[in-house]
This record gives structure tokens, C-alpha cells and sequence, in this order.
């Protein structure tokens, strides 16, 4: 009975948006992700999404938090107790998915692995496919090859619920397929305005790492590179933003080997990174599990070289020498002799910033904004909405559907 009630307080509300929205002649998309409070890639790119959108003529888009705040004395005792936060922020995050998703036409649900998908991810599809609504699974995460080996069973009857699965690199939709998935590359965005791009002639030994301390991203890897650095260029410097779990086990390493010049500076909001990117001469990428990273495009754009470990779908975003150098991953040693090169031959290192700009077009608004909004239209049979709300006639449908 209270099943039925919530069922048909849903459809009511889903009636009344559905027709309001008509009227508005707006097409609705909620898009629920990480906030910026968990600063990371997939936060970062949702909030680029949700800007772009917003200025989109046709479209309302709204943004949910996975990980909402409770107001006052409540908030304060969820932001400081691990485990009661977890269950507060769930019980918040699914009364806001239960109250908003009836009064969408499309629900953009941005994606992790493990257990991020369990808590944010599938409570999203699940109410959207309650409610009738149109499902994106916008998946991001370079574990996808093991969760959907590891999870089969859960993971992968839930992500066929959607409607559509989008990832931001062709690496990911060769994995999908692997198990029997359909997924479609839509790539991630970089504000190149918001950078500064400049060649860098000579190149100096002044390094970046940007990956947060977490275990599959082996910033020790990055950190051992630079102590052979250093022993051929003793001014070198390394510039690291970021934070997590191994913090004090980087820090220690760092004093164990004897490392000068080394700025840890935490984890540094996105409006700062830009600034970091001009500082630096190259990038220090070492991870072991990967997909799309923005550091390597916003590299790019910043015309800072790469050398990066060829982990998970980075080689499908940096040719070797061409873009980009590449090294297997957690070899340090060729890591180091990687950036030592391109610090000797500067021919080399031109080139490839050069070849790097070029390339980090592709990823710039302009050039993705069509597949999105194709997309959501044809997901949520907009043209049909157009036109039999409004008497719109073919051609006028299709001038709105170029825009």
C-alpha cells in the first residue's frame, strides 16, 4: 500500500513537471554526480558539464549531489564520523533522488566502481527506472574491466538498465564490450581559455604530479622518478597537488629518499590548478590503473609535455612521441629517463607540445556539445514532445534539434 502510494505520488508529479516542461518547451535533465567536495576527476568534469549545459538554449539541467550535506549540528556530525556519515548522507541522498527524479525527462547519472556504484550510482537507476525516466550511465572509472568481472552478477543486470552507457574514452567501450556492453565514447572537456598555453624553450627540470594519494594511482612511483631526476639535474623541482590515503606514507618516502625540492602542497581546488600547469615544464603521470585523466588533457592545453605510464586507456589519449611520451607502468627508472630526454633534446620536446595542443581541441565544448544534446534529445523523444505539444511543424523541429 505505501509502495502503491509513493508510485502514484510519483506519476502525479511526473504528470505535472512532464506537461509544465512541455509547455516551457524545455527539455529536463537532472545530472547527479560528486560534488566538488570530493575533488577529483568525475566531479570536476560534472561540474564542466553542468556549466555548459546551463547555457544551452532548450535546456533546464539541475545537479544532485551523491554526496549532499545535512544542514547545522547534523552536518557537522556527518562531515566528522566516518560511518555515521556514510549512512546520514545515503538516507539524505535517496529522499533528494526519490523527490527530484519524477520531474526530469532525462537522469544523467555520472559513475564510479565498487562500491561508489553501489551507494550512488544504482539508487539513481533504480528511481529513474521507477519513475519511467530516461537513463544516461555516464561511467568513468579505470577499474571498470575488474568491477564488471568482479561484481557480474549485480553490476552489469543493473547498468542494463539504462538506456544509455557513455564513457569518456574509446578504451572504456572496448571494455564494456568485453562484456557484452554498449557503450558510447562522448569525451571528457577541457577549458583551454582557462589555461595559459606557452612553449616551453629551454625546458627546465620543473615537474607536476596531480593524482590524488591513492594506492592505483602510485604517486611513489612519480616520487622515486624524481630522485634519479635529481641526481642529474640537483636544482630539479617537483610540484605535487593532491591528498588521500597514502599521504604520510609519500611524505615519508620523500624524506627516505633524500628528495629536495619537493612541494607538497594538498589537494588544491580546480580555479587553482591553471596556475600550477604554467609553473611546471613537464608532467609526471605514474599511475597503474587509468582511463581519461583531465590532468593529461589539461596538460596538453597548458602546453606542458606528458610522460606518463601507459596504464589503462591512457595510450588511447597519448601517442608515444607524438603527444606524449609513454612508459610501462611502475618503472620508474624509464620514467625518470623519459623526462630526462625530453629535457635534452628540445627538438622533442616542441614538437610534442605542439602536437599536444592540437590534439586537446577535440576535447574543448564545441566539439562534444552535439553528442550531448543529441543525445538527451533523442532519449527523451523530444521532437515528438515538440511537436505535439506545440503543433510545431518537421522542419521547425529539426532547426531546434540542430542547435
Amino acid at each position: 500500500m505505501v509502495a502503491h502510494s509513493i508510485e502514484a505520488l510519483n506519476l502525479d508529479s511526473t504528470r505535472h513537471s512532464y506537461h509544465e516542461s512541455i509547455s516551457a518547451g524545455l527539455l529536463r535533465v537532472l545530472l547527479i554526480a560528486p560534488s566538488l567536495d570530493i575533488l577529483g576527476g568525475q566531479a570536476v568534469q560534472a561540474q564542466r558539464l553542468l556549466n555548459n549545459l546551463r547555457r544551452e538554449p532548450g535546456l533546464e539541467v539541475d545537479f544532485l549531489p551523491i554526496n549532499p550535506r545535512f544542514p547545522g549540528s547534523i552536518g557537522r556530525l556527518q562531515r566528522r564520523i566516518k560511518y555515521l556519515r556514510t549512512v546520514l548522507t545515503s538516507i539524505l541522498y535517496l529522499t533528494k533522488l526519490l523527490r527530484q527524479v519524477p520531474r526530469y525527462n532525462v537522469v544523467h547519472v555520472s559513475s564510479a566502481a565498487y562500491f561508489s556504484f553501489v551507494l550512488a550510482s544504482a539508487p539513481a537507476i533504480l528511481v529513474a527506472r521507477f519513475c519511467g525516466k530516461s537513463i544516461v550511465l555516464n561511467y568513468h572509472s579505470g577499474h571498470a574491466k575488474d568491477h564488471l568481472r568482479r561484481w557480474r552478477r549485480t553490476a552489469i543486470p543493473t547498468i542494463k538498465l539504462a538506456d544509455e552507457i557513455v564513457v569518456p574514452s574509446s578504451y572504456l567501450v572496448d571494455v564494456f564490450s568485453e562484456f557484452g556492453l554498449k557503450a558510447r565514447a562522448i569525451y571528457n572537456t577541457v577549458e583551454t581559455e582557462r589555461f595559459i598555453f606557452r612553449e616551453r624553450s629551454p625546458l627546465r627540470p620543473i615537474f607536476l604530479s596531480n593524482r590524488n594519494f591513492e594506492p592505483h594511482y602510485n604517486v611513489a612511483c612519480t616520487l622515486r622518478a624524481f630522485s634519479l631526476i635529481q641526481k642529474r639535474f640537483p636544482e630539479a623541482l617537483l610540484i605535487i597537488a593532491g591528498d588521500g590515503s597514502e599521504r604520510d606514507r609519500l611524505h615519508d618516502l620523500a624524506v627516505s629518499l633524500g628528495l629536495r625540492n619537493v612541494e607538497f602542497l594538498g589537494a588544491v581546488p580546480p580555479h587553482r590548478m591553471p596556475e600550477l600547469y604554467d609553473r611546471a615544464h613537464i608532467f609526471l603521470n605514474s599511475p597503474n590503473v587509468d582511463n581519461m585523466p583531465n590532468s593529461i588533457i589539461e596538460a596538453f592545453a597548458a602546453g606542458t609535455p606528458v610522460v606518463t605510464t601507459d596504464a589503462g586507456g591512457i595510450p588511447y589519449i597519448v601517442t608515444h612521441e607524438r603527444t606524449g611520451l609513454l612508459v610501462p607502468k611502475n618503472d620508474h627508472e624509464k620514467l625518470a629517463a623519459s623526462a630526462i630526454r625530453l629535457i635534452e633534446d628540445q627538438e622533442l620536446a616542441l614538437r610534442i607540445i605542439a602536437n599536444a595542443h592540437d590534439e586537446c581541441r577535440k576535447y574543448v565544448w564545441e566539439n562534444v556539445r552535439h553528442d550531448w544534446l543529441s543525445l538527451y534529445e533523442r532519449l527523451a523523444g523530444y521532437g515528438e514532445v515538440l511537436r505535439k505539444s506545440k503543433g510545431m511543424e518537421s522542419e521547425e523541429v529539426a532547426s531546434f534539434q540542430e542547435r
